[in-house]
């Protein structure tokens, strides 16, 4: 039998998750987390096949949740299930070690394709993700026409943090860094972005999103 980790703080979502879950494999088991610390718990306990991971819970680590999770069960499948943009931080993730990245803005027959994918192919990745790496392959470049491509996953937190309002200090504490390493993260994200100020970069994000309609918030 199929066992799956769902890892949601919204019981909401969870719920309707869990319903199309059920409704697409019989038998499966549908275990529930919503935080970090509950995710261990229940990779430790059970036999775990397929995680659907939202990033953004409870004492949630970013990419370094993915590490911590192969180290507790190295085979199990990770499909990253998030709002946050998909052409902006799927790449990223994949890279990361994730086997898949789906967004919550996706629909049903959608999201039932990705879950159907991770355990057929082990893997999954939208049409819009394969369209980006086509792009980056044919533009022979580490980053296409979005420059938040070229932003490493360290560098990606910070500017969210940044964009969220967090001081260096508090970004510097959540993140584990020295307030230094945070201001040098600082520096290269507004090298790359072209940007000499924070409002200019909000801007300069805000700025793609309008020219890529099918991502979502910030956060």
């Amino acid at each position: 039998m199929k066992q799956i980790l769902l890892v949601e703080d919204h019981a909401i979502v969870r719920l309707a998750t869990r319903f199309l879950v059920l409704d697409l494999l019989d038998p499966v088991t549908v275990h529930e987390a919503a935080s970090l610390g509950e995710t261990m718990s229940k990779l430790a306990a059970n036999s775990i096949d397929l995680i659907l991971l939202d990033i953004n819970i409870p004492d949630g680590e970013g990419f370094n949740m993915i590490p911590k999770i192969r180290e507790i069960n190295p085979k199990v499948l990770i499909l990253i299930f998030s709002s946050l943009e998909e052409e902006v931080y799927a790449l990223h993730y994949i890279k990361a070690g994730a086997n898949g990245f789906l967004s919550k803005n996706a629909s049903q027959a959608e999201i039932k394709k990705a879950v159907l994918s991770m355990f057929e192919a082990g893997n999954y990745i939208s049409m819009a993700v394969q369209q980006q790496l086509l792009r980056n392959t044919l533009d022979n470049k580490s980053y296409g026409e979005n420059p938040l491509e070229g932003l490493s996953q360290r560098e990606l937190e910070v500017m969210d943090m940044l964009i969220e309002g967090y001081w260096t200090k508090e970004i510097a504490i959540r993140l584990g860094l020295t307030e230094s390493s945070v201001s040098t993260y600082k520096a290269r994200i507004f090298e790359k972005l072209k940007v000499s100020t924070l409002i200019d970069m909000f801007k300069k994000v805000q700025f793609f999103k309008s020219q890529n309609p099918g991502t979502g918030s910030v956060h």
